[in-house]
This record gives C-alpha cells, structure tokens and sequence, in this order.
C-alpha cells in the first residue's frame, strides 16, 4: 500500500510589534515536538542577539516542522516576520512564499495601525488569512470585543477567529488544526522546469553565501548545476536543507517546499534577493515574479572612527556592510568623501530604526566602530539648465543641492499616517500633527474608545522625534503607521552651517522658510555645547545662501598674562593684552576645531 503524501502548508505569521509572533511560533515549533521542552527558551527563531536584548524580530525566519492531523502528515513551512513599520519589507518578501498568514492580534490592546498594514499586504497577495486573538488568559483581554474590531477595520468574519495564549499554550492544538484545514497547500508545478524563488541569504565565512528558497517548479537535488536567471551566474549545489529549527540536511527540495541552498558561492554580489533559480541543463523560459525594489527613505553616512590606520577601517566596514547588505537587500550603500570625516559610506534605509539596527549590527557583527551623520531624507530638485532647458534630480544630501540661482523649486516626501488611538488624546495628537505641517485628511471609528485618524505630513518632520512625541503624549497607547505618497512643492531652503567661518557640509539641512531661522538657532546652541573650548574663540553661524541668519560663539580658553605685572604702568599690562589677542588671531587663523560625534547628531533634537 502507497504511502500517503505529505501535505504541505506555507504560511507567515504576522501582527503589529509586541503582540506576541515570536512567542506563538515558539509555542508551535513545541507543539509540533521540533523542540523539546528542555530545549526551549524565549525567541527560539530571534538568532541575533540585537533581537533579544531589544525583545524585538528583525530578519524573517523560515523554519519546517512536521504534524499528523487526522490522520494526515503535514510539514508546516512558517516564517515569524517583524512588526516594525520599518520592517515592512521583509514582511512583504516573506509573503511572497507563502499561501496563507496567521494574523497574530493582541485581545488586550486590539487592532493596531501595523495590524492593519499587514493584513493588507497579506490581501493584496491573494493569501488565506486565519486570525489569532492572542493573550486571552491575561486579566485585561477582551475577546469579544476585539474579534469585532476586527470585522469593524479589516472585514474579516470574527467567528472564523482561533483564541489562543502563546505564553500558556491555550488553544495551540485548534490552530493547528485550522492550519491543517484551512489554509491551501502549494500550488501544483505549472512548467515541467525546476524554478526556486531566493528569499533571503547570509554569507557563512566558511560556506560561502547561504541562499534561501521556496520551490515553485520542479525540484532541486543535491549535485544538480543550477543557473541565476537574473545574474546568468552558474553553481553546482553541494548541500541542501531545511531549518527544524536545527539545520537538517536533505537529499532534494520537491514543488512548495523552502528550505536553504549551499554552492560555494564566495562572491556576495553574485546572488541578488528576488532572483529565480533554475536549472542549467534544462532551464525556464521565464523567471518568477521577484519583488518591488524596496524605496529608501531616511539617508545618513556611515564613517569609519578616526583612528590612525584610517585605510583599514575604511575596507573593514566595506566589508563589513557588503556582507549586511546580503543579510538585509532593504538598504543601500554608495561610497563618498567628506572634508571633515574622510572616506565613508552614504546609505539609505527604509527608517530611523532601520538605521539605527543596521548601525549597531555593523559595530557588532563587523567590528567597526562608525561615526554616523544625521539622517535626511530625499529631495526631488527642479533645476534650470546652462541652456536654459528645465531638468529633475534626486538629492539625498543638502550637501549635494545644485547653485541655489538655478533652482526652480523644491519637492519634499509627503506621507500619509495613520494613528491609532484612545478618544481623549485626539485634540493633543491633532495640534502634534499640525505643528509638523500636517494636513488632516480622515477620522475613523474603530471601537467605542478608540479612533483612526489619517494626516498628511511631511517625512522630513516625522523621522525625528515624532513618534517618540506620540508615544510620551498618549502614554504610550497610541500606534502609527507611514507610507510615502508622492512628492510636494514647499518653501525649502537650505541652512549652512559654518564653524570658524568653515562650512561643515555633514551639519547643512534642508528646513521650511518659516522655521529655518528658529531650527538654525536650536542647532548652534546645541552645537556650543557638544563642542568643547579651544584656545581661541570659534564662531558658529547658520546661513541661507549668502544671508547669516543665526550666530553663537564658544569662547576661548584665556590665560592671565598680566599676573607677573605687580603695580607700574598700565601700558605694561596692555602691551602683554596686545601682544595675547595677536597670538589667539594667528591661532584662530590656523587652528583647527574639533567636531566630536554627538555635534554630528545634535541635528536631531528639534528641542521641543
């Protein structure tokens, strides 16, 4: 009698930050006995220890388990996905290889602004979502309640809900068998070629890049030589696997399976995330659809720390950020040179936490120490040409803004955000919104404490401090969720700044006319306290164009010459004073300032 064949599901599990992903994929890779009790810790699948420390998912995660449900084998490929707006991107890639989503919703906080873009993204990829209503046995749950929010934003039936606690266990075994029943296995090979879609990568220093994949087409077996489709690069594979969470070996990778792929691959530009994998002999004759090139919207440099082999340095966080640009295809990186740092790096992200992880994964896992400048964000530039023809750039830089004569105008990143939040915060969420140039656009009822309201606001005043002000105001109950809508026309200027009448390019931002004055001024107090005194006086000013518009001076360090001169002529005394203000002068004229880091990010207290 044939064996009955192993029926395959693939799903993510998605929800907004801290309603508990990670701890439900803990409590099923226990249920489904792929770790045992005596093997379990907290954020099995959270390998980095920046997840842990921070208690937050970073990287997407595959991992396969196997499960009987009535009297059916199932091997169940699940991804546990970030909740970060700022990790939207690899959500969106892991969807890409799956048929289904467990939406994971908090029953003591409800339907939050990233549950909501989630779900989307789920949506608009056609997959079967189950919803979750996690943490029922804490005092403060509301089920009932919360299963109809959900009906109320997203339209999703609230009895097809699975009521669970990933902390206790409750409810694990109705989820997997919904999991079982209701979400669609992988479609059937459509070409009789083998086609591998690559999710993911990191680079081993012993292996080479380690690429994962989700099979569509075909198969892929131990020994095959297999093509790039998108690179035209050729490997011969030389192990395959599966995560159970432990890396297990594996002859083949049949149609809907993922699992991790080894080729002796040691050049990191020779695998690209979203390309398809075929074979050599017997090749498709189109690859799978990839992904959306993900949008880069906050942009800094990244300098080696000035130490006296600055060469070194600079290769080593090359290094370093070539092999984390494998691990994470969402930023970009660009070399540059600055009067005052050197040589370093200009890179895009798609946020501030973005920025700040992928600074701190390349001190830790590069080794690197990095002076970082403040974030921007990009610009779109109408200029005039020496012909006089009207043409269109991108500027992620102030520094990089054409002659501000040929400039016809200024276009900005116009977001929409969507706000989550209890009912009396809504005048001081208004008045915060309208302060950072925000124009109202909806207000939606979501439950009988609640409301959804959607403004539009320049990125440029929501990459600092905003959310932190939304969470310190609405004492941290409420959520936000941006996306980029397009480019507006504004009164921009850019603000230099100058120190020892020497502009800093790293220091220049971009600001609306009405507020430049007042930024320019926050800027240079806070400069004159970063910077420490010298022995001559350093003025600090902020300009537009030829125009100072601001100024702050850091005295200089005075040592009394006159305390030899007991009594006698006054002239003695001036004669010592001349001869001291004509040394600073000369100093003044030679003497280099010393910017320390913190001037460097004092860009980003806007001082409210």
């Amino acid at each position: 009698m044939a064996e009955t064949p192993v029926q395959i599901r693939n799903f993510s599990i998605i929800a907004h930050i801290d309603h508990g992903k990670s701890t439900l994929a803990d409590r099923l890779l226990q249920a489904t006995k792929a770790v045992s009790d005596r093997e379990a810790r907290e954020q099995i699948l959270d390998s980095m220890d920046i997840e842990r420390e921070r208690g937050i998912t970073i990287k997407a995660s595959a991992v396969s388990v196997y499960h009987t449900h009535d009297g059916q084998d199932y091997m169940l490929n699940f991804i546990d996905t970030p909740g970060h707006v700022d990790f939207g991107y690899e959500v969106s890639r892991a969807l890409k290889a799956c048929e289904g989503a467990l939406l994971v919703v908090d029953a003591t906080q409800g339907v939050e602004a990233q549950t909501v873009v989630n779900a989307y993204l789920a949506i608009s990829q056609d997959l079967e979502i189950i919803p979750v209503l996690n943490k029922i046995d804490l005092p403060s749950a509301r089920p009932d309640d919360i299963a109809e929010e959900i009906e109320q934003v997203l339209g999703i039936d609230p009895f097809s809900a699975i009521r669970v606690s990933a902390k206790s266990g409750i409810g694990i075994p109705d989820l997997l068998a919904a999991i079982c029943e209701r979400l669609p296995g992988p479609r059937p090979s459509t070409i009789p070629q083998s086609r591998a879609l690559i999710f993911d990568a990191t680079y081993d220093d012993y292996r080479g890049v380690i690429i994962y994949v989700r099979v569509f087409d075909g198969r892929l077996r131990v020994g095959d030589k297999i093509r790039m489709m998108g690179l035209q690069r050729t490997y011969t594979i030389t192990e395959l696997g599966k995560y159970t969470p432990k890396p297990v070996k594996v002859k083949e990778l049949g149609p809907g399976e993922t699992g991790y792929l080894v080729a002796a691959i040691k050049n990191l530009a020779d695998v690209r995330v979203g390309d398809t994998i075929t074979l050599e002999l017997d090749p498709a004759a189109a690859p799978l659809e990839g992904y959306l090139p993900p949008r880069q919207m906050v942009f800094c440099d990244f300098y080696p720390a000035t130490t006296e082999k600055k060469g070194n340095d600079f290769e080593q966080l090359r290094e370093a950020i070539e092999k984390l640009s494998l691990n994470d295809a969402s930023f970009t990186y660009q070399a540059v040179h600055s009067e005052a740092l050197g040589f370093g790096f200009r890179c895009g992200f798609l946020g501030l936490l973005h920025m700040d992880i992928i600074q701190e994964r390349l001190e830790r896992e590069g080794g690197v120490e990095i002076v970082q400048t403040a974030p921007t964000v990009s610009y779109k530039v109408h200029q005039r040409t020496k012909g006089g023809a009207t043409e269109e750039i991108e500027v992620h830089n102030p520094a990089d803004l054409p002659d501000p004569s040929s400039i016809i105008d200024i276009m900005e990143p116009i977001c929409r955000v969507e706000i989550m939040l209890p009912k009396q915060y809504i005048g001081d969420i208004m008045k915060l919104c309208m302060d950072r140039r925000g124009e109202y656009k909806s207000q939606m009822f979501v439950s009988e404490t609640r409301e959804m309201i959607t403004f539009e606001i320049p990125l440029a005043e929501i990459i600092y401090d905003f959310y932190d002000k939304l969470k310190g105001m609405t004492s941290g109950y409420a959520t936000m969720d941006y996306e980029v809508i397009g480019y507006r026309n504004d009164r921009l200027v850019k603000v230099d700044i100058l120190i020892n009448a020497e502009p800093v390019e790293a220091l220049s931002f971009i600001a609306h006319r009405d507020r430049a004055e007042h930024r320019g001024r926050q800027l240079l107090v806070r400069l004159r306290e970063e910077i420490p005194r010298h022995q001559f006086e350093i003025p600090l000013q902020a300009a537009i164009g030829g125009k100072i518009i601001a100024r702050e001076t850091i005295k200089g360090f005075r040592k009394d010459v006159t305390a030899k001169c007991y009594g006698g002529d006054v002239s003695r005394k001036r004669k010592l004073l001349e001869k001291q203000r004509e040394g600073k002068k000369r100093m003044k004229s030679v003497g280099s300032v010393e910017i320390p880091q913190e001037a460097f990010m004092a860009v980003l207290d806007t001082g409210e």
